[in-house]
Order: C-alpha cells, then sequence, then structure tokens
C-alpha cells in the first residue's frame, strides 16, 4: 500500500469517526431533552396534585364548620320564637344564594353538538356558550329558583364563558353534553322552552340535540366556589 492509498483510508476512517460522534452527540441531547421534559412533566403534576389535596383537605374544613355552626344555631334557637324566625329567614337565605342543596320539581334540558355534519358551517352544529346563556336566560325569565349545568350551580356572580374551543362555568371546564337542570314551576319552565318558534327548535333546526323534560324531585348540589365582594358595601 502506497503513500496515496494510506491517506486516503486515514480520511476516510476520519470522516466515519467524525459522523459517528456527530450522531453520538445528537442522540445524547434528544435523550437530555426527553428527560428533561419528563422531570418538568413530573414536577407540574406533582405541583398539581398538591394544590387538588390543599384544596380538598380546606373544603373539608369548610364543611365541618358549617355543620358545627348549624348545630350551634340550632341550640340557640329551641324555644325562641324570635330566633327560630330568624333561623328560617337565614336558611331562606342560604337558598336563594346557593350555598345549600336545594331540591323540587322542575325540567332537564340536553344539549350537545351534532352528530351528523350537514351544514355550510360546522360552527352552526356546535353548542356554543352564547346558546347555553340563551336557554338559562330563558329558564330565569320563566322563574327558575335555582339552576345547575353538569353539577357547577349558577349563582348571582356566576359566569358562562368562553375561552378559545373550551366553555368554563363558574371557572370549571364542562363540554357536551351539557345537561341544565332548573327548579321552579314545571308547567311555565317547560312551557317557555318548548313553545313553536323556541330556541331549542332553532338549535334542532341546525341538526343539534336540544331536549326537555319533565323532572320530579330534582336536587341541585350548593354552589362550592367563594362569593366575595370587592365593591359593593353595606349601606349604613
Amino acid at each position: 500500500m502506497n503513500k496515496k492509498q494510506i491517506a486516503i483510508t486515514l480520511g476516510v476512517m476520519c470522516l466515519l469517526l467524525t459522523i459517528a460522534i456527530c450522531v453520538q452527540i445528537r442522540t445524547m441531547n434528544s435523550a437530555s431533552s426527553t428527560v428533561s421534559q419528563t422531570l418538568a412533566d413530573n414536577g407540574l403534576r406533582d405541583e398539581v396534585l398538591k394544590m387538588k389535596e390543599k384544596y380538598d383537605n380546606t373544603y373539608k374544613e369548610l364543611e365541618n364548620a358549617q355543620k358545627e355552626l348549624e348545630k350551634i344555631r340550632q341550640a340557640a334557637t329551641q324555644n325562641d320564637s324570635t330566633a327560630e324566625a330568624k333561623e328560617r329567614e337565614l336558611k331562606e337565605n342560604n337558598m336563594l344564594l346557593g350555598n345549600t342543596d336545594v331540591t323540587g320539581d322542575g325540567v332537564e334540558i340536553i344539549l350537545a353538538d351534532a352528530n351528523v355534519t350537514n351544514s355550510f358551517n360546522p360552527s352552526d352544529q356546535i353548542i356554543h356558550f352564547g346558546d347555553i346563556q340563551y336557554v338559562v336566560n330563558e329558564l330565569k325569565n320563566a322563574g327558575a329558583e335555582a339552576i345547575e349545568i353538569n353539577g357547577q350551580r349558577l349563582v348571582n356572580t356566576s359566569a358562562i364563558t368562553c375561552e378559545g374551543n373550551i366553555i368554563k362555568i363558574n371557572g370549571e371546564r364542562v363540554g357536551s353534553p351539557f345537561y341544565i337542570r332548573a327548579i321552579g314551576s314545571q308547567s311555565l319552565l317547560y312551557g317557555a322552552l318548548s313553545r313553536a318558534g323556541s330556541y331549542l327548535d332553532f338549535l334542532k333546526d341546525y341538526g343539534n340535540i336540544a331536549e326537555i323534560t319533565k323532572v320530579d324531585g330534582i336536587t341541585i348540589p350548593k354552589y362550592t366556589g367563594a362569593i366575595t365582594y370587592k365593591y359593593m358595601k353595606e349601606d349604613k
């Protein structure tokens, strides 16, 4: 083998060695990035779990405190007609504010996206937050005393919002199908939403699912969030 062949051989070997080193470095960087991402995801998951556990513990403490307070109220109002009247008024106010579970006859409405797309505008066959808000307003106008959507009790400070393609109620994410339950006069509630040309008929015209039924003995859970007031003050 002459010097020229030796030089060519060494050059090829150096090139192959360089390629192998580059591939090794790229593989190590990719593995390091994957490990770092996994560690970041695990850290975020741990933080979420800790926050959820803290929330659950705080909510349990609040429920226990409310039970103890109820016992104290009951003990204080025994054999006292004035105090009993105040206690009844307090319970009624708590029901109106959404602070207690309530039961009564009413209606249930199911809203869901269309199963088959047959419109020039697919958006027409999706239930939007505005559709939910319209139905809720119809129920309120018909005298609904308590309303709940997918487990979320509506109170004076409740908000139905849209963030991109995500609908939130009381800050909690909800999705189709939407189950809206309302307590009130069955005839008024049912009549307001099932009349000819109603908003439910409008949704059905686009292929959406929009059904209403009368239901006896509906139980609507209390509002579990915190009700705060920043600008309203007592008038002294």
